[in-house]
């Protein structure tokens, strides 16, 4: 089973086991025992409706960015010199528009130019404090946060950033990318549970500053300067969670405090005990009922996006957009997984690599749509013609590598041949170009001592061997 399904079920067996744990508490709870119904119900259950709803609007937006720091269009645009403005930016203005997003953005660490869907905004600087965010980010060792910000440039209000670091082939950093949330719906999540459960919500960072609360409805800035949070600030900034008591002004209060890890952030929940009385148990079981009904809510939710996205950016990630083959990213990850099987037990097989003869010609007289209708008539004639256990990707440009599962060179350069007649005989690829159209191949097997770069090479350097001694021929090395 898929480690995101086994997550999903982990977090629906979380969910319902606090639902039922909480129901069967609640049915022995009495009118008289306010106080129990507080401490041991409302809050923790209101605590984990608020966590839910954190968790359900970041899943998204985190797989959409991390789909755009892994896009190789993304990275090749930030390798290339000549990179052209309107470029990226209609890429992020297509993504935004897409996921429906506040906004979207990447930072090129080679020019530090900062890119939103709307254009250049700025280039980051150092000495800006502002743009501090990014280079505190690029050192850190995760490859990805959530921190809530504010950019004046994107809004006057605060906002959810998810940022990525974008890596290219060799795991070098060239840049970063993410999306941006506005949090206002927070804040009317916060302003339902005040005026519904009677809660106060505030979020606090590391330093004990509120980052968020309901608006108008905090009189402090930081936990010091609340004369009864400030005795209580080590286990309201602590990664545990605690349920407190406290007496301020004659009046007891019952704060529930959890950190939430995915936006780096302590939440607090306070109630007043006066506030509550045994009117509130039928407030209390329709909770666990909206509750229970919330849990199932999630888990289709969940398992919906979860699955649609996850296969979209699974596509995205390992299939070449034009021909519908696999991209050099996948064959490099089944060529590592294809040498340690083969390492283990004793297997052989052979790596084939095709490149068209004369493509640049192909391009130069027929016209660039041609050359990709001929790319793609290409690869779904290899993909029909290979065996079903064989592995073919495009390796980049006119170039096609395939892996012969558990053959021998003798077999594999039969296998070979068979191709290229095939692609030689194509009747579709002749009425494009009026004429055969060849390749050149160059086959070799795996040797015991092989990585992936010394098979590839090998393969590569026998496709030129064929290249340089007439072309349309398989040539073994």
């Amino acid at each position: 089973m898929k480690s995101k399904y086994k997550i999903l079920i982990q977090i629906s067996l979380f969910l319902t086991f606090i639902a039922i744990s909480i129901s069967m508490v609640n049915y022995y709870i009495t009118l008289k025992q306010s106080k129990e119904q507080l401490t041991k119900v409302s809050l923790p259950l209101s605590l984990d409706n608020i966590y839910t709803e954190i968790q359900k609007n970041i899943i998204q937006p985190y797989l959409v960015s991390s789909m755009m720091a892994n896009d190789t269009f993304v990275q090749n645009w930030l390798k290339n010199p000549n990179q052209k403005q309107e470029e990226i930016i209609e890429y992020l203005s297509a993504v935004k528009n897409k996921y429906s997003m506040f906004s979207t953005f990447i930072v090129s660490n080679i020019t530090l130019h900062y890119y939103t869907q709307d254009g250049l905004i700025e280039t980051i600087d150092k000495k800006n404090q502002h743009n501090q965010w990014y280079f505190k980010f690029i050192h850190d060792q995760n490859t990805h946060e959530i921190n809530i910000d504010s950019n004046k440039k994107l809004s006057n209000s605060l906002i959810m950033f998810i940022n990525y670091k974008i890596l290219d082939s060799k795991y070098k950093l060239i840049g970063a990318t993410g999306v941006a949330l506005k949090t206002k719906y927070i804040n009317n999540m916060l302003k339902k549970f005040r005026q519904k459960y009677g809660f106060k919500v505030t979020f606090f960072n590391q330093n004990g500053d509120v980052v968020l609360s309901e608006l108008n409805y905090n009189n402090h800035s930081n936990i010091k300067n609340s004369s009864m949070l400030s005795p209580i600030k080590e286990k309201i900034i602590s990664k545990d969670s605690n349920l407190i008591e406290i007496e301020h002004n004659t009046e007891k209060y019952i704060i529930h405090t959890k950190y939430v890890k995915e936006l780096n952030l302590y939440l607090t929940i306070e109630a007043k005990l006066s506030d509550y009385n045994t009117n509130s148990v039928g407030v209390l079981y329709f909770n666990l009922a909206a509750s229970l009904a919330l849990v199932l809510f999630i888990i289709i939710v969940l398992y919906r996006i979860i699955h649609k996205h996850s296969t979209k950016l699974e596509n995205m990630a390992f299939i070449d957009s034009l021909t519908k083959l696999y991209n050099r990213r996948f064959f490099l990850t089944k060529l590592l997984e294809v040498i340690a099987f083969s390492k283990k037990h004793k297997k052989v097989f052979t790596i084939a690599f095709i490149d068209i003869d004369d493509f640049k010609k192909i391009n130069d007289i027929n016209g660039h749509d041609a050359g990709d209708s001929v790319l793609k008539l290409v690869s779904s004639s290899l993909k029909e013609s290979i065996r079903e256990n064989d592995t073919i990707a495009r390796w980049g440009g006119e170039e096609i590598v395939i892996i012969f599962t558990d053959t021998d060179i003798k077999s594999s350069t039969l296998l070979a041949e068979n191709l290229r007649i095939t692609l030689e005989n194509n009747i579709k690829i002749k009425e494009i170009l009026s004429h055969s159209l060849t390749a050149s191949i160059g086959l070799t097997q795996y040797k015991t001592d092989d990585d992936v770069d010394s098979i590839i090479k090998r393969a590569d350097e026998a496709m030129y061997i064929s290249k340089k001694t007439g072309k349309n021929k398989v040539s073994v090395l």
